[in-house]
This record gives structure tokens, sequence and C-alpha cells, in this order.
């Protein structure tokens, strides 16, 4: 049985991350890492943004060259899946029964794409976007197909619609309203809808699909208002749920998330948590919170690989998130929500300005569109907690 001083569950940013944390406090300590993907970690939001766009090349994503972990003293356990975690041990069993005895461990699985349940979800060739497999996959259909369906309207959805309309028909279906109905005011949400509409996306909005089908290499796809939908490509994009399995069959604390205390410490004490599986506290908002950006990611994981080795530092970290649609590239922080209170203090209408969500008069979140070098400032906004009025909002920003 082998044993080593710190072991990484999941090979994403966080993952990475931790691996810097741990060695700014111990620099001989025995770390592996273990990813289920054969890539290195990698960074994903170019997977549906800068790869599309030639801003980026693959080899350009990947968080460290090779010889990074080789310098750390890192061993790299790729392809590899852990089946059994055993808390009262400290061992990780693999899925070929190799067991691996830990001193401190940390859970960073991330998320696995929501599977959409209808009949034909799961028809060979659609893809639940996510890993840079899925990408390089992707890439090679839209050079030989002509058109592609896309299934949701949030994050992803969007991304993925503005990345395929530069060489493929693309369709774009969701239950809402409009675009981002969860983070986009809906005045902002049919602004951006416009915009895609202008790019010759043809975007159906508050219906979903009901079921799949497919004949030779074409998919149908029959909606709940009745439409009938035929494309060469579907990709669901409709949201994602936390891996938190291992954590769960081991007995700890689980919910939204793999529960942790602000040092990022699970129910075990032993056992750390951090990225899109952490339910975690947010100090600023008072509030535990799971957060799915890589902001949080990149930073989380390398506070709580330092927690490991010892530093026993709060996680006061205020993330971010980012995004750019066609026209619209936004900044946001906190809690941004429209089923909080919203103002928006435009100085040119649902294209510049800033975006507030409050709760009793509070700025609980702020979204700062097509304005940069700002987050400082919403930050502090939030941390204030002060009662504000639309008017003190007006110009706070700018």
């Amino acid at each position: 049985m082998n044993k080593f001083d710190y072991v990484i569950v999941g090979g994403g940013l966080a993952g990475a991350s931790a691996i810097q944390g741990i060695r700014e406090h111990d620099s001989r300590g025995s770390i592996l890492l273990i990813g289920e993907e054969m890539h290195p970690p990698y960074n994903r939001p170019p997977l549906s943004k800068a790869l599309w766009f030639g801003k980026s090349k693959v080899e350009d994503i990947f968080i460290h060259p090779q010889r990074y972990y080789e310098e750390h003293g890192v061993t790299l356990a790729l392809g590899a899946r852990v089946s059994t975690l055993d808390s009262g041990e400290k061992s990780v069993t693999f899925g070929n029964g190799s067991v691996y005895r830990f001193g401190k461990l940390l859970l960073a699985t991330g998320t696995r794409p929501r599977r959409i349940a209808i009949p034909g979800a799961e028809i060979d060739g659609i893809n639940y976007f996510r890993t840079l497999d899925d990408y390089l996959g992707m890439q090679g259909d839209t050079q030989v197909n002509k058109s592609a369906l896309i299934i949701g309207g949030g994050f992803i959805g969007s991304e993925l619609a503005a990345a395929l309309n530069i060489n493929l028909e693309v369709t774009m279906i969701f239950p809402s309203a409009t675009l981002c109905r969860r983070v986009f005011p809906e005045a902002l949400g049919l602004e951006v809808q416009r915009h895609f509409q202008d790019r010759g996306i043809r975007v159906i909005p508050s219906d979903t699909a009901a079921s799949i089908s497919k004949k030779g290499s074409t998919f149908r796809t029959e909606t709940v208002s009745g439409k009938s939908l035929e494309s060469d490509l579907v990709i669901i994009g409709i949201g994602v749920e936390p891996c938190i399995e291992l954590a769960r069959d081991a007995g700890l604390e689980v919910g939204n998330g793999i529960v942790v205390n602000e040092f990022l410490e699970s129910s075990h004490p032993d056992i750390y948590a951090a990225g899109d599986n952490a339910f975690s506290p947010y100090r600023a908002l008072g509030k535990s919170m799971r957060i799915e950006h890589w902001d949080n990611a990149l930073v989380q994981g390398r506070w709580a690989g330092g927690n490991m080795a010892g530093a026993h530092e709060a996680y006061t970290y205020q993330p971010y998130f980012f995004s750019d649609l066609f026209e619209l590239g936004y900044e946001a922080t906190g809690e941004v929500d429209t089923s909080l209170e919203v103002f928006a203090d435009w100085q040119k209408e649902n294209q510049t300005g800033v975006i507030y969500y409050l709760r009793d008069g509070r700025v609980r979140g702020v979204m700062m569109c097509n304005l940069w070098g700002k987050l400082d400032m919403a930050r502090e906004l939030i941390r204030k907690g002060a009662q504000m009025t639309p008017e003190s909002l007006r110009g706070a920003i700018r």
C-alpha cells in the first residue's frame, strides 16, 4: 500500500492550484494528483470561448507544463478513477483495486453535466459539452457538418452558440423567456438575444426538447410546443451538478456540494474540498455557497492546498466571473441572481453600465457590462453591506 502526505482527487484547476498552495508551506511532502481524464490539468473557459475564435491553441490551455509536476515532486495518476474513499482508514481505492493512503486529502472533483430526462437524450453523438475531448470531437464535427441545435440558454449554451456560429447554422432552444435569465434582467436578456439573432442564430425561447431521435446522420428534436427541429449536431448544456458521491459514501457532510468550513475542511479534519464541488462560506455575503467559476477554483484550490500544509487561513476571497457574448462583455462578483431586487445604472442602455443585485436594500452582487477594472469597487460595495437606494447607487461605479 502506497502512502502520500497529500492526495488530490481531481485533475482540474482547483486540484492543480492546490499544488502551489502546498509547496508554499511544505517543500518536501509527497503529492499524488489523480485525474479521470488522460490530459493533465487544463483551463476549461477556452473550450467554449478562445479556442473557437483562434485566440488560443490547445497547447496553451494546460495549467502547467509537464516539467512543473516533476520539479514540484508531484506524482500524476491520469486516466484513473477513485472508486472508494475510506475516511477512517484515510485511503482511496482506484477502480483497478490499487489502494493509496493519505495524510491530507483534497476533493477537487468538480462537476458533471446535468443530463436531460427525455427519450433519446443518450443517443450516440449527442454532446454534453464539458471536457477537452468534447471540444476536440466537436471541432472535427464542425468541419463536416452544417447545423447545430443547442439545448440550454445559460452560460455554456450561450457561449457555444456564439462560438459555433462561426461555421454552422445554430439554433438555440431553452425554457426561459430570455437568455441567461438567472443573471440577466429581462431587458438585457432580450438585447443579447437580438445580437444573437442579428448574427443569424435562431433563438427559440419558452420551449424545450421533448424527445430526440436520429436517422442516419441527422438528429430530429421534437419540442414541447410541437416544433420539429433537424440538425447535424445536438449539444446539451443545461447546467452541471457537483460530484459528491465519494464524499457522501465516505460519510462526509454533503448537500449542494461538499460542506466545508471557512478553512475549507470537510466534516473530517484531514479531508478538504475546493472548487466547483465545495459548499463553502462566503464571508462578504454571510452565507455558504457553491461557486462554479474559474476564478474561485484557481484561488480556492491554492488556499486549500496551503491549509492542508498547515497555513490554517480562513478563505475570505471574493471571486468573480466573466464572459463575452458578441457585443456584451461582462465581469461580475457576489450573488448575481435576478430573483433579488435588480437596479441597472446604464451609461448606454443594455450595453454599458452596472447592474446591482440587492436584498433588503443591500448590495449582494454586481455585474459590470463593458466596463473593466472595476471589480475592487464592486467588492467593496458588497463587503460594506450598507443600505443603498437607486439614487445612491447611480454613478457609484463608472
